[in-house]
C-alpha cells in the first residue's frame, strides 16, 4: 500500500506539473500574437509616445550610469529595438532578444537601416528560453514589463546569474502593483474591475488589440524575492508616479506645464520610502553577488 500510495502522488503531481505548464506554454503563445499584431506599429503612440519615451530616458541614464561604454549588454523583450539602437550608438554592444517574431523583425530591419560602432545581435527567444542563449554579458536589461509576462521568474533570475559576467548588473524596468493614476483614472469612470486589475495574484489577462497578454503585477519586494538568491538589490524608484502612465498621453498633450511639473516631482520624489512603491513602473537595479 505505502509504494502503491507513493505512486499515485508521484503520478498526480507530474500530471499536475504538466497541466501547468501547459497553461504557461499557452498564456506565452497568446502573448507572443498579441505583441506581433501590434509590431507594425509599435513604434507610434502606443510603444513610443512622449511619456514612454521619458520614460525610456530614464532606464538609459541607469544603464549608463552603471556601466562604461563597450561594456556588453543583453537587452530582454527588446520590443521593435529602440533601446538596443541607442546603446549601440553609446557604444555598448547588444544582444537585442524578444519572444514575439513581428518585433525581432522590426528591431532587424532598425539595425539594418543604421550605422553603428558597435554591433547589435538580434535572437528570437523569449525570456523563458534563455538555457538556449551563450555568451557573458557585464549588464542585462528590460525595458517596460516584458519581465511581466514570464512565469517563472526563479528560474529566470540562474539563468541571468549564469549569464552575467562577475559584477553584472540587471536593470528592469517592471509594471507596478500599484498605481494611483489608474486606479483613479478607472474608478472615476465606474470600472471598478479594471481599476483593481493589479491587485490580482498570478497570471492576469490584459487585452491588447483583440489579443490577451497575460501579466503578472508586483510590488518591488514581491519582484526581488524571486532573485534574492543570486543578486543583491542595489535600489530602486518608482516611474510614473505623478506622471500620468502612459495611455493617458492625451491628458499629457492636453496639460503640458502641469505634466511638466509632475515629472519634476517624479525626478525629484521617485526614489523615496513608500512612494518608490507606487507608480506605473517601477526601475529595479541589481548586482550579481
Amino acid at each position: 500500500m505505502p509504494e502503491t500510495a507513493g505512486g499515485v502522488a508521484t503520478d498526480s503531481g507530474e500530471r499536475g506539473a504538466g497541466a501547468a505548464a501547459a497553461a504557461d506554454a499557452a498564456q506565452l503563445h497568446d502573448t507572443q500574437l498579441a505583441f506581433d499584431s501590434v509590431a507594425a506599429d509599435y513604434d507610434g503612440p502606443r510603444g513610443n509616445n512622449e511619456l514612454i519615451q521619458r520614460m525610456r530616458h530614464t532606464l538609459r541614464e541607469v544603464v549608463c550610469r552603471e556601466l562604461p561604454p563597450g561594456s556588453r549588454l543583453l537587452d530582454l523583450g527588446c520590443g521593435t529595438g529602440i533601446d538596443a539602437l541607442g546603446f549601440a550608438q553609446l557604444g555598448y554592444p547588444v544582444v537585442a532578444t524578444d519572444w514575439s517574431p513581428g518585433m525581432v523583425a522590426r528591431t532587424e530591419a532598425r539595425i539594418a537601416g543604421a550605422s553603428l560602432p558597435v554591433p547589435v545581435a538580434v535572437r528570437q527567444l523569449g525570456i523563458h528560453q534563455l538555457a538556449a542563449l551563450d555568451g557573458s554579458f557585464d549588464g542585462i536589461y528590460s525595458n517596460f514589463g516584458p519581465m511581466n509576462c514570464v512565469p517563472d521568474l526563479a528560474a529566470t533570475a540562474d539563468e541571468c546569474a549564469r549569464l552575467l559576467a562577475p559584477g553584472g548588473v540587471l536593470v528592469f524596468s517592471v509594471m507596478g502593483r500599484i498605481c494611483p493614476w489608474e486606479l483613479g483614472y478607472y474608478a472615476l469612470r465606474g470600472r471598478f474591475g479594471r481599476a483593481a486589475v493589479r491587485a490580482a495574484r498570478g497570471a492576469t489577462p490584459v487585452g491588447m488589440n483583440r489579443h490577451t497578454i497575460w501579466t503578472r503585477y508586483y510590488l518591488p519586494r514581491e519582484f526581488h524575492r524571486h532573485f534574492a538568491a543570486r543578486f543583491e538589490l542595489a535600489g530602486y524608484r518608482a516611474l510614473s508616479l505623478f506622471m500620468p502612465p502612459p495611455y493617458l498621453v492625451d491628458f499629457y498633450r492636453r496639460h503640458p506645464q502641469l505634466c511638466d511639473r509632475l515629472g519634476r516631482l517624479d525626478d525629484y520624489l521617485g526614489e523615496w520610502p513608500l512612494l518608490r512603491d507606487m507608480g506605473d513602473h517601477f526601475l529595479m537595479v541589481m548586482r550579481r553577488r
